[in-house]
């Protein structure tokens, strides 16, 4: 947004700020907020502090850089406010879990390490986020976020106080993370219809162990080399001989990996599916679904485990689930692949939908990173960052509104139910 465009949303912007940031104590934190979030929806090429400061009128570079980085106010109810108040307006088809990486120079930012970097595609010196959004084909929401603490940040003592990460905060795994945003979320009122996440998450049979017993559906994305037995495979037991312990219950034959699975099938049985309008025409591919076994010494464990701590006992039986393979027209071979624990009976075209819905997410974050300045940040603090996450949020969720809705009041938000004049800088 230009200048101008800023300052014919103010009095929207207000009301806005009002609602979502009514948790924050102090009158003039409030309007610092209001400030930094027109800083951050001003065009300009960086969104540092420093630079949205010498593009506002109202900007004051230090009460800014004091507003975030030292200000002890809570981003927790901010989000909390936004997330209750963008997912009716988005009436999210799933919800999507991602991460997100900020590439950053030298070993004190908070959280920095050398580690996988999504935003370079390689190892680099970066830190991570675990988020989880509200997803259509319309819009997003980032609801949460969680930054992820690498096993190096654990025990240095050093980095920690001098970022002011808290005493109970300690290494988690990234999927660990996205089963703690949902328990959070859960706790605010809010379930997701269906969960989507990409491989990263998928293809860990602790995740969606972890999804099951919260009795969340799912559509994840697996590599290739994720090992099935098809669903009319039988566990069987070996004879005993009287002799040891008596032997478990077991499949047969191999389990195969999706890949070889789905191939196995003629490409004919590969059904034709849209899943949106692209901006060149149909989003559309061949896709087969089949009901298959998840094999693996950790699938097969914690299948013993759920059914022993149920029944008492376990009878070898993997669960079933669907796999989704998609055989795009002119390659060679199937290309990606989806598991889901959706009904039997789910339509081949709702799973396809549902595995193509995180495309939003990679839209609306090149808005959030090149538009809004999430990736811009440049202090150190844990404080600062999720006070910088949580502004960005609520920058994006203004903007979001606005476009689902730009003459109309927002609804279910007791601020913004009484028109107010417009206002100007």
């Amino acid at each position: 947004m230009d200048a101008h465009e800023v300052s014919r949303a103010r009095a929207k912007l207000a009301l806005f700020v009002a609602d979502v940031f009514a948790s924050v104590p102090r009158k003039d934190q409030r309007a610092k907020s209001d400030c930094y979030l027109r800083g951050l929806m001003t065009d300009g090429r960086r969104k540092s502090i420093q630079a949205m400061a010498g593009r506002l009128p109202d900007g004051n570079e230090q009460n800014l850089q004091q507003f975030v980085n030292q200000s002890t106010w809570d981003p927790v109810p901010v989000r909390r406010r936004i997330a209750e108040r963008m997912v009716p307006q988005i009436a999210p088809d799933a919800w999507a879990v991602d991460d997100v990486s900020f590439p950053k120079d030298g070993k004190m930012s908070v959280g920095v390490a050398p580690q996988y970097c999504g935003a370079l595609g390689k190892q680099a010196n970066c830190q991570v986020a675990v988020s989880i959004h509200a997803v259509s084909d319309t819009a997003s929401c980032p609801l949460q976020w969680r930054l992820f603490v690498p096993q190096e940040w654990a025990a240095d003592a050093v980095r920690r106080r001098r970022t002011g990460i808290p005493e109970e905060i300690g290494h988690r795994e990234k999927w660990r993370l996205a089963l703690e945003i949902l328990d959070e979320l859960a706790g605010w009122g809010l379930v997701p219809p269906v969960l989507v996440a990409d491989a990263g998450y998928g293809q860990n049979a602790d995740f969606r162990d972890g999804l099951e017993r919260r009795s969340i559906g799912y559509v994840v994305a697996v590599r290739s080399d994720v090992t099935v037995h098809p669903h009319e495979a039988v566990p069987t037991v070996p004879l005993w001989s009287g002799n040891g312990r008596k032997p478990q219950p077991r499949y047969r034959d191999k389990p195969s990996s999706v890949a070889a699975l789905a191939a196995g099938r003629a490409r004919q049985a590969f059904t034709g599916a849209t899943w949106r309008e692209g901006s060149r025409g149909p989003m559309r591919s061949r896709f087969v679904a089949l009901r298959v076994r998840p094999a693996g010494v950790r699938a097969r464990r914690l299948a013993q485990a759920a059914a022993t701590a149920q029944d008492g006992a376990w009878d070898g039986v993997l669960p079933e689930l669907t796999l989704l393979a998609e055989w795009p027209t002119g390659a060679e071979a199937p290309t990606d692949y989806w598991l889901s624990n959706l009904p039997a009976g789910t339509p081949l075209n709702e799973l396809v939908r549902l595995a193509k819905v995180r495309w939003r997410i990679e839209h609306d974050y090149r808005e959030l990173k090149h538009g809004l300045g999430l990736d811009h940040f440049e202090g150190r603090s844990w404080n600062g960052w999720h006070h910088h996450v949580t502004l960005v949020t609520a920058a994006h969720a203004f903007l979001t509104e606005q476009r689902l809705a730009p003459k109309a009041d927002t609804a279910d938000s007791p601020s913004t139910r009484s028109s107010t004049p417009s206002r100007t800088c």
